[in-house]
């Protein structure tokens, strides 16, 4: 038995560090699947392989997609000027029936614009626009 015993059987440190990450990612994926991709659709006729794949790349990108707690908004830094062809004072505007929509249809839109206007992806502008 003159085999160093601690030797064969040691593994590297760096293998150890690779499989704790792993088993932390798996965790994190775990999770991320279960929170975030829970409403998704995912087309069926894909290989198991491929929604693997699939969910891989949205979780290495998952900063790019809102969430809830981490809403849709403004980026910061990258504001964009956007110059409009028609100079102030806007002309008046167009004199034609409003389109009839259902309560809650109009309700629900008005929700998600105003949602829109506080996170600073929309505003205002031309005779709404507060001076």
């Amino acid at each position: 038995m003159g085999e160093n015993v601690r030797q064969k059987f040691s593994f590297p440190l760096e293998k150890r560090e690779i499989t704790v990450i792993r088993q932390v990612n798996n965790v994190n994926k775990d999770i991320f699947v279960s929170d975030q991709l829970i409403e998704a659709k995912i087309n069926p006729d894909l290989t198991l392989k491929m929604k693997e794949e699939l969910i891989e790349i949205l979780f290495q990108y998952k900063e790019a997609f809102a969430s809830d707690n981490e809403p849709l908004g403004a980026i910061k830094g990258h504001e964009v000027e956007i110059m409009l062809n028609v100079e102030s004072p806007y002309p008046s505007p167009l004199r034609r029936q409003a389109y009839q929509d259902r309560p809650t249809a109009r309700e629900a839109s008005e929700t998600h614009i105003n949602e829109l206007m506080k996170l600073g992806v929309l505003r205002n502008v031309g005779h709404n626009a507060e001076e």
